[in-house]
């Protein structure tokens, strides 16, 4: 063939390119058709003989019937704690207890693809970042927390730490596994025994953990796992024999706790919502701030409650940051959370999906301008597409108000000090983050922005060796590294 008519035989170049189907099997999990509660190292019948459905959000699909325990089983679930307590756990050689912590990491390690294909499963969350974030930072928070176990009273000179005793702990729906690891980790490091209530709509990962637990021999009692909905939470905060009460999860049920152990001896942390801002000024490398953009509010499909929800841009170069925020919008894939290729994954529930929706029309009605990109939303299960809002004033509830969701708001800034009052606008004070070539804003943003955790040309970055939290109404007490590790010890003076 000549060159003449090898140029006229090229097929055209594609303008896009099409991602084949990538599903991974969900055959590596292998899932019993009902659960009991894990009470003293066995399976129970909860005695208010009460079970639910946990459902998948992808396609509704029922995965398997879950017991929702009542106040008698919170009772026998704390009395076991207690025992295990009483009886070797809390007088137990530190470095004994950090063997265990390590098994436990080693084990998440080694199942960590059954893991991860089962908390997409059940939370809706794209495997990519089950498998890539939730599962290592599990394992992580394990092997720091057991590298501390023999070593706190280095952690606290010249105070001697002992545990408190009884923790009850509450986790959220949005990262099941993850959160679990934050808190029971301390938790056993620092030689206290944990019942533990996960998410009613997302609790199937924490009763497979069940199985991590007997795997490495933790003596019995030492963490119960009971599930159900808030009732069993509640039960779990007012037990009078639970001495630390950690939760996670929004505002409102949050000042419900807080209400409820005023007045008792009880030690509290709480890790609330949020509203964060993430603040672009016109010097930062626009490219990679698009992407901290999409990673700060459509990870985990915004169900995140650091999210960079609101959007500050400086206003020289809004116009751009916007449309190159668009266009790469439109490159997200939607779809199958179990799908290697997919970036937003499905709704976590019904009741979720209702929430977005309704602030969603709410913004609109407002005068916000919405875009959406065109995308293809599976026929079963709770969609929602990612939206931005532009033209948005510091008044709508969709910038003062946590949606949860893969919906961003933004704004505009001249000034630096006008970025500062408007970021700090907000009852909330979690998460911020900061673009910027310049390191000396950098620390100037960080020390007057109202967050407990700001990012620096990043978004969304976790380590077990850093703390965690924030204040105003995203709540008090930290998670992670040394911080996370005091609300868990008494001390006494040396």
């Amino acid at each position: 063939m000549s060159e003449v008519e090898k140029r006229q035989d090229r097929s055209p170049v594609p303008s896009a390119f099409e991602y084949a189907s990538a599903p991974e099997s969900r055959e590596i999990v292998r899932l019993e058709e009902r659960y009991g509660l894990f009470v003293g190292g066995e399976w129970v019948e909860p005695r208010s003989e009460e079970y639910a459905p946990s459902v998948s959000p992808r396609d509704e699909e029922p995965l398997a019937e879950v017991a929702y325990a009542g106040p008698e089983d919170v009772d026998l679930a704390v009395r076991a704690a207690r025992d295990a307590y009483e009886n070797g756990w809390s007088d137990l050689a530190p470095s004994e207890r950090a063997k265990y912590l390590f098994r436990i990491a080693r084990i998440l390690q080694e199942r960590s693809r059954e893991f991860a294909v089962l908390e997409s499963l059940d939370g809706g969350k794209p495997i990519r970042e089950s498998r890539d974030v939730d599962l290592p930072l599990a394992a992580a928070h394990f092997f720091y927390y057991a590298g501390w176990a023999d070593k706190l009273e280095y952690a606290f000179p010249n105070r001697r730490p002992r545990p408190v005793g009884v923790a009850g702990q509450v986790i959220p729906w949005n990262f099941p596994l993850l959160m679990l690891a934050w808190k029971v980790a301390p938790a056993l490091a620092a030689g206290n025994t944990v019942v533990l209530k996960p998410a009613e709509t997302t609790p199937l990962t924490a009763l497979l953990f069940c199985d991590v637990l007997r795997q490495a021999e933790l003596p019995a009692g030492v963490v119960n796992i009971v599930t159900g909905d808030g009732r069993a939470g509640a039960e779990i905060v007012k037990h009078p024999d639970v001495d630390k009460v950690a939760f996670t999860g929004s505002t409102e049920v949050g000042k419900e706790i807080q209400r409820a152990v005023a007045g008792t001896s009880k030690r509290l942390t709480l890790e609330l919502g949020g509203k964060a801002a993430n603040i672009i000024f016109d010097d930062a490398p626009l490219d990679q701030a698009v992407e901290g953009i999409i990673n700060g509010i459509y990870f985990n499909q915004g169900h995140v409650c650091c999210a960079g929800s609101r959007l500050f841009v400086q206003e020289s170069v809004s116009k751009e940051v916007v449309a190159k925020l668009k266009r790469r919008m439109g490159t997200l894939r939607v779809g199958d959370p179990l799908d290697k290729n997919t970036d937003v994954g499905a709704i976590n529930s019904q009741e979720q999906l209702e929430r977005i929706r309704a602030l969603v029309a709410i913004g609109e009605e407002e005068g916000a301008e919405i875009y959406q990109p065109p995308c293809r939303l599976p026929e079963k299960g709770w969609w929602f597409p990612p939206t931005v809002f532009t033209n948005v004033a510091q008044s709508y509830r969709i910038a003062q108000e946590e949606i949860f969701g893969p919906v961003l708001s933004v704004l505009t800034f001249r000034t630096p000090a006008e970025a500062v009052e408007k970021a700090n606008n907000t009852p909330y004070g979690l998460s911020a983050g900061v673009w910027t070539e310049k390191g000396s804003r950098i620390l100037s943003m960080a020390s007057r922005l109202r967050a407990g955790v700001i990012w620096a040309n990043t978004y969304n970055r976790f380590d077990p060796a850093s703390p965690f939290g924030g204040y105003k109404e995203s709540g008090f007490g930290r998670e992670g590294g040394l911080h996370g590790l005091a609300p868990y010890l008494e001390f006494d003076e040396s």
